[in-house]
């Protein structure tokens, strides 16, 4: 246990998180994703897991000690509802709730089609699993710096 950090993160996560530079990107996925053979293709290699926690609440941990990347309009990414890229589910909702929270601002998450959501996980730094079961639980998470003190 360390003092200041969120319990839900794990050794792995926090290695991980510390491990990526500005502009890595992170795939936060649900159950149903195909986590461990796109993990598999991650500059990590390897699937990390934040079993028995929904999308939100795992995001809102990680965002704890993550800043997300504010040169760029694609600092967050959702999964699309296929046949339906503008509506937006309740897990997404909430999901954009915890950015809203750690942002001070609301800053919209991009919508990215299914297909090529995996093909940008493929790509990304890693992949965490979540136990999200609602469809569409499925997020990447760009990352920002922290700037010198003043």
């Amino acid at each position: 246990m360390l003092k200041g950090v969120d319990p839900r993160l794990n050794a792995d996560v926090l290695h991980c998180l510390r491990a990526m530079g500005h502009g890595d990107a992170l795939v936060i996925s649900d159950t149903n994703f195909p986590a461990d053979s796109v993990a598999r293709e991650t500059v990590l290699g390897r699937l990390l897991r934040m079993e028995n926690l929904s999308s939100a609440e795992v995001i809102g941990s990680i965002l704890s000690v993550f800043p997300l990347d504010t040169f760029v309009e694609d600092f967050a990414l959702r999964m699309e509802v296929v046949d339906a890229p503008d509506e937006v589910p309740e897990v997404q909702k909430e999901v954009q709730a915890q950015i809203d929270s750690a942002e001070g601002v609301h800053r919209p998450m991009i919508g990215v089609e299914r297909f090529n959501f995996y093909d940008l996980a493929r790509k990304s730094y890693a992949v965490i699993q979540t136990g999200e079961r609602r469809f569409y639980g499925c997020f990447v998470l760009r990352k920002g710096v922290i700037g010198p003190k003043v």
